[in-house]
C-alpha cells in the first residue's frame, strides 16, 4: 500500500457530495487536512479555491505527494474517489470485471442519485415557493432510485458485492432520506445496507467531519435571523 507521509488537504463542507471523500480518507487512514469550504458564505466563489475547483463546487482535495511526487489537485466527488482508489488501491478493485461494476454505481450515484435527491431537497424544503409538480417529479422519481437501489442489494451486502467506492458515495444521499419524503421501511435491503454502513466506524466519523463547525455557524446564522426579526443589531 502506498504510503501518505504529507497531509491529503481536503476542501470540503460537510454535506452528501462532502461526506464521499471524508468517509473514503477516513477508511483509508491516511493524513488529511480539513479546509473548509463554507457554501452558505459563498467559500466557493473564492478565487484560491476556484483555482482548484472551476465549477465551484465542492469537494476538491488537493495531493501534495501525486504523480511523480508532485503535487495534483482533483475537483469532483466521483473523480477524487477513483484517484484515491487507484493510488491506495483500497476500495476500487483492479480486476476489469470487479472495477466495471463499481463504476456502474459509482456514475449510477453521481448521474441519478445525487442529482435527483438534491432536487428533491430543493423542491421540498427550499424552493420559496411550493410547487407541486417538482415536488412530486424528484419525489418519485428517488422513490424509483430507492427502489433499484433495493433490488440491487438483495442477495449482496454491498452494491458491487464487496464493499467500495460506490457504497461510500451512495450513503450520504440515503442520511437524509426522509427529506426526500422517502421510508426507508418500503425498502429493507436498502434498509440493511443503511444500517450496515453506518456500523462502519469510519463511515460514522466520515460523517461527523464539520459538523461541529457547521452547527456552530448554524447558530450563529439563527441568531442573527432572530435579532433581525426582533428589531435588534446582531452581535
Amino acid at each position: 500500500m502506498t504510503e501518505q507521509t504529507k497531509p491529503i488537504e481536503l476542501h470540503y463542507w460537510p454535506t452528501p457530495n462532502g461526506w464521499k471523500v471524508s468517509i473514503m480518507l477516513e477508511e483509508l487512514g491516511v493524513p488529511y487536512e480539513l479546509k473548509l469550504v463554507n457554501i452558505g458564505a459563498g467559500d466557493q466563489f473564492k478565487p484560491d479555491f476556484l483555482a482548484i475547483a472551476p465549477n465551484n463546487r465542492m469537494p476538491a482535495i488537493v495531493d501534495p505527494e501525486g504523480p511523480g511526487g508532485e503535487p495534483i489537485s482533483v475537483f469532483e466527488s466521483g473523480a477524487i474517489l477513483q484517484y484515491l482508489g487507484r493510488k491506495f488501491a483500497r476500495f476500487y478493485p483492479s480486476d476489469e470485471r470487479a472495477r466495471v461494476a463499481v463504476e456502474e454505481w459509482l456514475f449510477w450515484q453521481v448521474g441519478g442519485l445525487g442529482p435527483m435527491a438534491g432536487q428533491a431537497h430543493h423542491f421540498r424544503q427550499y424552493a420559496p415557493e411550493k410547487i407541486a409538480y417538482g415536488i412530486d417529479r424528484y419525489t418519485n422519481e428517488v422513490n424509483r432510485l430507492y427502489g433499484v437501489m433495493n433490488k440491487r442489494l438483495s442477495g449482496r451486502d454491498f452494491l458491487a458485492g464487496e464493499y467500495s467506492i460506490a457504497d461510500m458515495a451512495s450513503i450520504g444521499w440515503i442520511v437524509p432520506h426522509a427529506n426526500q419524503g422517502q421510508s426507508l421501511e418500503d425498502f429493507p435491503d436498502l434498509k440493511a445496507w443503511f444500517e450496515r454502513m453506518k456500523a462502519r466506524p469510519a463511515v460514522e466519523r466520515g460523517l461527523a467531519v464539520g459538523k461541529e463547525e457547521r452547527e456552530k455557524l448554524n447558530l450563529a446564522a439563527d441568531k442573527n435571523a432572530q435579532s433581525v426579526l426582533f428589531g435588534q443589531k446582531a452581535r
